[in-house]
């Protein structure tokens, strides 16, 4: 099994930047794909960012192309989400999540970390 932590969450003003750390622990993560989705109050969970760990490729919702930025660090295990130019629409519970390559459902999850963005 695969164990995620989040953290890095909090309150930040419109324009602003936050980083986003997702520390993984119980297996290595050379076979897997790692994203960060997001739900707000009311609203269905959605994708926001995923990289493979092996090659490094990456994947954007449209909402946060260009403003977020998805990467990794082997030597710590460590999935990132840069966050910049942060709009009150990006608040939310951002969640990590892994899954096998090749398998479509992400079996593996995090707690969540608050990210809330004032207007």
């Amino acid at each position: 099994q695969v164990q995620l932590v989040e953290s890095g969450g909090g309150l930040v003003q419109a324009g602003g930047s936050l980083r986003l750390s997702c520390a993984a622990s119980g297996r290595t993560l050379s076979r897997y794909r790692v994203a960060w989705f997001r739900q707000a109050p009311g609203k269905e969970r959605e994708f926001v960012a995923a990289i493979t760990w092996s090659s490094g490729t990456t994947s954007y919702a449209d909402s946060v192309k260009g403003r977020f930025t998805i990467s990794r660090d082997n030597t710590k295990n460590t999935v990132y989400l840069q966050m910049n130019s942060l709009k009150p629409e990006d608040t939310a519970v951002y969640y990590c999540a892994s899954r096998v390559i090749g398998v479509s459902e992400y079996a593996y999850w995090g707690q969540g970390t608050q990210v809330t963005v004032s207007s």
